[in-house]
């Protein structure tokens, strides 16, 4: 099947910055698809790249089969809808939504009748006379979204969209994107600094830093599999031991311990051990199930974090500061700063990784 979007060795400079360094990447039709990382990572110059509003140094862009890198963005099957939303604040929300159908010189009759479908479809029906000063923020980004997808794109590119929202109406602005997206079948192409957002939203990401592309996987195997000890520190919260691999199924951390953990890299191999707060267990010390025996340390609690769902712990186990993530279960037993403490994990739930 043909990719919707497909980049080939793609480098932007800027001068003399290297802003995408050698990109390959892939985009299925029909996919949500999320472009992750910090500030200045060269997700949003890759966007606009696809989206024609920049044009690669180097390298192929090709959407559904097509060549597009050297065409400008009116003859690519793109839209894109930006985090300022950019509407016409004199324009009626019908008017705002319709005004790329007009501009292509469609019948009034029908502009109206598809721009009002996408109207309802966006959940804006009855509103279709009010002015952007009008609405909400959430419902400014609505007509945003109707008025890029009205003139029917096979890829819609969307960059930060949800950043101006507060957190509430983000979170169900990701909701009614992701069914939106579904009901339409269109890929959607994201563009997004927020890890939790592209982790909830999107059937693949794809991680960059500096210019480069880290990593391409589902949410899950982002977050369970990170490639380097960038990803697994950008993706969620983690806890990086340092260690050195001692052979495939063992690892020797810093201070001697010996641990197993599998791992793919050479003997004598410097790594990091990534191992998420939610996937430890704590118990008074010397509770350590005999099963999990190989994969336990022992310390005290340095701090304790009450968050309604959960307690979060900074547990000290020698150089390390390991965070513990714990069930707030009616009955379960709670710590204090001071108590100690062991600490262990199913072997399933470390990964190690490289620096």
């Amino acid at each position: 099947m043909t990719a919707a979007v497909e980049i080939r060795g793609v480098t932007k400079r800027f001068d003399d910055v290297v802003a995408v360094d050698s990109v390959d990447l892939e985009i299925a039709d029909g996919e949500f698809f999320a472009l992750l990382g910090p500030s200045g990572c060269g997700k949003t110059t890759t966007l606009r790249m696809i989206a024609g509003l920049e044009f690669p140094t180097e390298g192929s862009i090709r959407i559904f089969g097509e060549e597009v890198g050297t065409l400008p963005p009116n003859k690519r099957p793109v839209n894109t809808v930006f985090q300022n939303y950019a509407l016409f604040p004199h324009m009626s929300v019908l008017d705002n939504v319709s005004f790329g159908l007009r501009m292509k010189k469609v019948d009034k009759t029908d502009a109206r009748a598809k721009s009002m479908k996408m109207i309802d479809l966006v959940q804006l029906g009855g509103m279709e006379g009010r002015k952007p000063s009008q609405l909400s923020g959430g419902q400014q980004q609505r007509v945003a979204l109707a008025r890029a997808l009205v003139n029917e794109p096979k890829v819609l590119l969307l960059d930060e969209p949800l950043g101006a929202l507060d957190l509430k109406l983000r979170q169900e602005m990701q909701t009614e994107l992701k069914s939106l997206q579904r009901e339409l079948g269109v890929s959607f192409v994201f563009v997004t600094h927020d890890q939790e957002e592209a982790m909830a939203m999107s059937d693949r990401i794809a991680v960059m830093h500096d210019g480069q592309l880290l990593q391409v996987g589902s949410p899950e195997e982002i977050y369970e599999r990170p490639t380097n000890r960038f990803v697994a520190d950008f993706i969620g919260q983690t806890n990086l031991i340092d260690a050195t691999v001692e052979d495939d199924d063992h690892i020797i951390l810093t201070n001697g311990t010996r641990l197993r953990a599998p791992s793919p890299h050479e003997p004598g191999t410097s790594v990091a051990m990534s191992l998420r707060p939610e996937a430890i267990s704590i118990g008074p010390r010397g509770s350590v199930p005999d099963e999990h025996s190989a994969t336990s340390l022992e310390g005290a609690v340095a701090s304790v974090t009450y968050l309604g769902h959960a307690v979060d712990y900074s547990v000290k186990i020698g150089w390390i500061d390991l965070e513990v993530r714990g069930g707030a279960t009616a009955g379960g037993q709670r710590f204090e700063a001071g108590d100690e403490v062991s600490v262990w994990w199913d072997r399933t739930s470390d990964w190690v990784v490289a620096d």
